[in-house]
């Protein structure tokens, strides 16, 4: 993707099933479940950069003993950083302590992160600083060992401030808005009132302090307190959390917005945000790693015993189809293949674009995870490819000779490598006027290899707001001088903006946004951004008016090649000498390429939740009135 998004974080739950000396006997060392994890974290690198955090819970300690380790760090490379700092102090303890080497129980008991339970983070932060106080795992601590709470997720709620108010109305104090805490807190509040019930019980059935403790350990219901707690929760999210006894669990929304698969077997649980995580690390087959139903939870409790129990009553499912165009991995098979087709079906608005003339066309893809897609556009430029030489074979009859013959057949798709991102140049000048000029150089051009008269097709994941294209690629292509440039989106025209996890919260930066406006403009019917402005206010400060996602009316004049061919004026803004072309996936198309991953909201704004029809709205609210606040 030329434009950058953060989005996405990604987590990973890790139950070890056998006590350590299992591992240590099989595996060669107790710390196979951090070993695990590190892999876990880095094969979801992908996931988010800007900060990631560990931790780990010891099962069945003495008191006295410490149970939970936890580590976060915001550094350049933060999984590095933090299992870095777990090596040092591990190698520290077997310095000082040369008897532990042979003695697992010594191992649990004084090395920190040496855990049953663990759990792991990497974090792309939406808003909000970046501080390490930012980064998960969160931990809401007590002395009571069942209250202690540590959460981790991939998640944006839309309705934030209503949860920081139900916080509230229960009588808490929370000491941040932030929807990670009004998360906790509410976790952590039916956490608490469920350990008070059962302790009372346990006190009326004549059990002393001392007895309650497994009594609570066996009985607590972790599916009725995520029922509770959830209850009002809009949004997408996979949610991780573990409780200090170590019953642990990861609730999916009920749209399955978010991904989260599982796999198990009699040694490891484990659950993660991209199936080929687990493939990779716990070498299982593809078909043996589940997906988490939406609306459920995976719950791991103390005992060992794994269900997955309904939290939520599952909604229509849509999950994100941008998982599946660019954010995960492209070795999962079922994105790898669905990535190709992305690219096939696509193809036929290219050879429209290109009046088929596939012999003066050079294709290539920016940035490298477009590769994917890349492929697939070429499979169908093959087949069209030899379309050609088959009817030029039957046109030549009985007069094609060995010489004509070897001509047809040498006609080859030209793909090239065109463009090359140098990761090493960074803008480091603010001033709009100096910034441009070094934008235009992040990336490097390959040259001769585009002949005058030459169409040049360049396939992209997705365009969101046309800026890196503006400012650096298109200007880049041109110097090559070809007769058209055609940028190809995988995806279609992103129109909304997403609240469920994804940067892209202020409609006005989305070009496709900007076109729609432009169109308007040069049409006389600017009156329609009044007219959907009073129409959102209405939505959001009256509750008797229907939740309708009234931006919606701002592209319904409009087809989807009218919006291109002005999204392809803004982005060539006048000064690029070759003809500019975009080419966009349709909706249809994009469906039948990825057809578990049916959400689409960004492209159609049509939101799987309330909370999601509210923020469109309020995002229109804020661009109409000039305020540069997000809409969730």
């Amino acid at each position: 993707m030329s434009d950058a998004l953060k989005h996405e974080c990604g987590i990973a739950l890790i139950r070890l099933l056998k006590p350590l000396e299992y591992y240590r006997e099989k595996y060669g060392t107790a710390f196979y479940g951090v070993n695990k994890m590190y892999l876990m974290m880095e094969k979801q690198h992908n996931r988010g950069q800007d900060g990631a955090g560990f931790a780990s819970i010891k099962l069945d300690v003495s008191p006295g003993e410490r149970y939970i380790s936890r580590i976060r760090s915001n550094a350049a490379q933060p999984i590095q950083d933090i299992f870095s700092q777990i090596n040092s102090r591990i190698n520290a303890q077997f310095e000082a302590n040369p008897e532990y080497s042979g003695d697992v129980a010594a191992q649990k008991k004084n090395i920190p992160y040496l855990g049953e339970v663990l759990l792991g983070h990497v974090r792309y932060g939406t808003f909000g600083i970046n501080s390490v106080e930012n980064v998960h795992p969160f931990l809401r601590q007590n002395n009571w060992m069942h209250r202690n709470l540590i959460i981790a997720g991939n998640f944006n709620m839309t309705n934030t401030t209503e949860l920081f108010e139900n916080l509230i109305h229960l009588g808490m104090h929370p000491k941040e808005k932030a929807d990670t805490i009004t998360v906790m807190e509410k976790i952590g509040h039916f956490l608490d009132d469920a350990v008070r019930k059962l302790y009372k019980h346990a006190k009326r059935n004549g059990m002393n302090k001392m007895e309650a403790s497994p009594f609570i350990v066996d009985n607590i219901s972790v599916a009725k307190i995520l029922r509770k707690s959830s209850k009002n929760w809009d949004g997408g999210y996979a949610m991780a959390g573990m409780l200090g006894h170590g019953d642990s669990f990861v609730l999916r929304d009920p749209a399955g917005i978010r991904p989260a698969y599982f796999y198990h077997d009699d040694e490891v649980a484990v659950v993660a945000s991209e199936r080929p995580a687990i493939q990779t690390v716990f070498d299982v087959p593809f078909e043996d790693i589940k997906e988490v139903e939406p609306g459920h939870a995976v719950i791991i409790r103390k005992n060992g015993n794994i269900s997955q129990e309904m939290i939520l009553e599952p909604l229509e499912r849509k999950s994100c189809s941008f998982e599946r165009i660019y954010f995960s991995r492209g070795s999962d098979a079922e994105i790898y293949e669905e990535r190709k087709n992305l690219g096939r079906l696509v193809m036929p608005k290219v050879l429209d674009a290109i009046d088929r003339d596939t012999e003066n066309t050079v294709f290539s893809f920016i940035p490298n995870t477009a590769e994917t897609s890349f492929y697939g556009m070429l499979d169908a430029a093959q087949n069209e490819l030899n379309k050609q030489k088959n009817e030029a074979i039957l046109k030549e009859g009985s007069a094609l000779t060995t010489e004509r013959l070897e001509e047809i057949q040498a006609h080859k798709i030209r793909t090239e490598k065109i463009a090359i991102k140098d990761v090493k140049l960074r803008t480091f000048i603010t001033e709009d006027s100096s910034r441009d000029d070094l934008v235009a150089h992040v990336y490097d051009v390959t040259y001769g290899v585009v002949r005058p008269d030459d169409n040049l097709v360049i396939i992209d994941d997705s365009i969101v707001r046309g800026t890196t294209l503006k400012k650096s690629i298109l200007k880049m292509l041109d110097r090559l001088h070809p007769k058209q440039i055609v940028v190809v989106s995988s995806a279609p025209q992103i129109r909304y903006p997403d609240c469920y996890g994804i940067d892209m919260a202020r409609l006005e930066d989305l070009v496709a946004f900007q076109a729609a406006l432009q169109l308007h403009e040069e049409r006389g019917t600017s009156g329609i951004v009044d007219e959907i402005y009073h129409k959102a206010k209405a939505v959001l400060e009256n509750e008797d008016v229907p939740v309708v996602n009234h931006v919606k009316e701002l592209y319904d004049p409009f087809t989807d090649e009218e919006l291109s061919d002005k999204i392809a004026e803004i982005v060539s803004d006048g000064t690029i000498n070759a003809e500019v072309k975009m080419i966009f996936q349709s909706v249809d198309d994009l469906h039948i390429a990825c057809p578990k991953n049916l959400g689409d909201w960004y492209f159609t704004g049509d939101y799987p939740t309330e909370g999601g029809k509210k923020v469109v709205n309020r995002a229109y609210v804020h661009f109409y009135e000039g305020n540069p606040e997000r809409a969730y």
